[in-house]
């Protein structure tokens, strides 16, 4: 392990850490206290949202009504996301003259971005308009965001409260979050990425002189356009060159500050946070690693105030963080082993595994975006994950397959992690004897059936769809690389589709209608399936009496609750995709 990442892993754990307090306690003002002074600068553009919606923000909901304006609200935001691709060639903003994105690609997106996964199986300066970027896509960034948020104090709220039968009211919480939250966050980190040359303009695309010219092949058509053939059925090609190059504009930094903020991913461009234009020097590069895991980090704080014990928070904390350094260091360790493909060409990599990685960040701080972004449910990369090695690729999958509760989304991070916090109390309950509790809530067999769909409900769909993809002649189509990675791309494809993250092994061939059905259902069911039964459970949570701490209650702040915590995770979360990691990244990393 080198030097240079263990400094900027303590230096990024050190100031994330450091942060989170601050942020966590203003979260819970702005959630909580439409009064306070923090957000009185927003109090007459809130009141003006409700008047014009209709909304009482004082009039709150059960869990079923809750749930209910969840999935209405982001129903709609399909429909309009999809709508907005289908004709984007009509509308204004478009200066490359974009057509409108084929059915299956604009459904797969439209669920993709509703269900804060942002996995894009196109490439986003050469398919997506100025206007469907901001309004479609960036729009969605926001309130899947504040989704996942509002969910997660609706959860909360039936944690801290007693004989209730209310969690909130979605629409204020909606409304709260994007505006005291979300928004300030994002113009604050626009203009600091800004500040370091990430672009934000409506220019057209603009032809540049090349400094030198580049030779190609370019394949022959009739006057039909039609390819020409020779006899043996191939096509034939003429040399060409050119000294010119179109560069993509676009309002890139607007949309890269919320993409990171809400652990969204999506990038304007193809090769989002590797590209220049989208994060262009190493400070840019922490600034979007410190973005992407501010705010799950800080909720944990907001989560200890509520309940009325920041050592609570501070215990979730803390088993995250173990468990972050851990996979940090592990991925770290084996891209700093040398190439294996490239030692069996007599090549030596003495500096370790440099393919599909860009020499702006290097070995250590792609190893530590890809471990961030894999840990939370962004999806963002600053390098190729299909290049990491075996054993370095291994560590990103296993974060995603976890359910992304190390930090994990905004809000659904954490709403997964309580769900194995209690799942932890039930198991020690039931070793001594004593009916589980879990900040003085009996923890009963309904709350362990919600807690058994919100941990099973992903595995379900990563298993059940690899299983169908590496099945059927449409899946295997997609493989661009046969064999055991082949294999591992698929796994990693719908790890990543169901767990709500968004990055890929990008050796898959994934824009087909094949694929943007199957990984469009699995971010639909990954993301509202755990999303209807976390709020079943924050109304029964709700509904119980608060009982006092007696000598056989499990105290949860201390080593020991983090020990159990981490070991639920592993042992229940992990063991779920032995077999089938087994098959995939292991296997490739024992081969000869």
């Amino acid at each position: 392990m080198t030097a240079e990442f263990v400094g900027l892993l303590v230096l990024y754990l050190a100031v994330l850490l450091a942060i989170a307090p601050l942020l966590g306690r203003y979260i819970r003002i702005a959630m909580e206290n439409g009064t306070s002074r923090l957000t009185a600068w927003g109090r007459p553009l809130e009141r003006g949202i409700y008047r014009l919606a209709g909304i009482d923000p004082q009039a709150e909901m059960g869990w079923k009504r809750y749930a209910g304006a969840v999935l209405a609200f982001n129903l709609i935001g399909i429909v309009v996301v999809y709508a907005l691709q289908r004709v984007q060639g009509m509308l204004p903003l478009n200066p490359a003259g974009l057509g409108a994105v084929s059915p299956d690609s604009a459904l797969n997106t439209a669920i993709s971005f509703v269900a804060n996964t942002n996995w894009q199986g196109y490439a986003g300066e050469a398919t997506m308009s100025y206007l469907t970027q901001m309004l479609a896509l960036t729009v969605q960034n926001f309130v899947s965001a504040a989704t996942g948020i509002a969910v997660l104090f609706a959860l909360i709220r039936g944690l801290a409260r007693h004989c209730s039968a209310t969690v909130g009211n979605f629409w204020a919480d909606m409304v709260r979050c994007t505006l005291y939250v979300l928004l300030p966050l994002s113009l604050v980190l626009a203009l600091a990425l800004v500040s370091q040359g990430v672009i934000q303009n409506l220019l057209p695309y603009q032809e540049v002189q090349t400094v030198e010219a580049v030779h190609y092949d370019q394949p022959r058509v009739d006057a039909q356009g039609q390819p020409v053939l020779d006899a043996q059925g191939k096509t034939v090609a003429d040399p060409a060159s050119s000294q010119t190059q179109t560069l993509a504009m676009g309002p890139v930094a607007s949309q890269e500050a919320i993409k990171l903020l809400g652990t969204n991913g999506g990038g304007f461009f193809n090769a989002n946070s590797a590209h220049p234009y989208e994060n262009t020097t190493p400070l840019s590069n922490f600034l979007q690693m410190l973005a992407i895991l501010a705010i799950p980090a800080a909720l944990c704080f907001s989560f200890g105030e509520m309940v009325g014990s920041r050592r609570q928070g501070v215990a979730i904390l803390a088993a995250m963080t173990a468990l972050f350094a851990v996979f940090a260091l592990s991925t770290a360790y084996f891209e700093q082993q040398p190439n294996p493909m490239a030692t069996q060409a007599g090549v030596f990599t003495p500096g370790g595994n440099m393919e599909g990685k860009e020499t702006r960040f290097g070995i250590a701080a792609t190893s530590l975006f890809a471990t961030v972004t894999t840990a939370a449910s962004c999806g963002a990369v600053n390098g190729m994950h299909d290049s990491l090695t075996a054993m370095g690729g291994l560590s990103p999958m296993l974060l995603m397959q976890l359910g992304e509760v190390v930090y994990g989304g905004v809000g659904s991070g954490l709403c997964g992690m309580l769900a194995f916090a209690i799942l932890g109390v039930f198991i020690a309950g039931l070793m001594i004897g004593r009916t589980p509790e879990y900040l003085g809530k009996k923890i009963e067999a309904y709350d362990m059936k919600m807690v058994a769909i919100v941990i099973l409900a992903t595995p379900l769909l990563v298993l059940g769809g690899t299983a169908l993809a590496v099945s059927v002649s449409a899946g295997q189509a997609g493989v661009l690389n046969p064999g055991i990675h082949g294999y591992s791309e698929i796994l990693y494809a719908l790890s990543s589709a169901a767990n709500n993250n968004g990055s890929a092994f990008a050796g898959l061939s994934a824009n087909t209608p094949f694929y943007n059905v199957l990984l469009g259902i699995a971010m639909w069911f990954g993301r509202f399936a755990v999303i209807v039964a976390v709020l079943a459970m924050a109304g029964s949570l709700a509904a119980k009496r608060r009982l006092a701490a007696g000598p056989g209650s499990m105290p949860t702040t201390g080593p020991l609750f983090v020990t159990l915590l981490i070991g639920a995770v592993l042992l229940v979360g992990a063991l779920t995709y032995v077999p089938a990691l087994a098959l995939g990244p292991v296997a490739e990393h024992l081969q000869p």
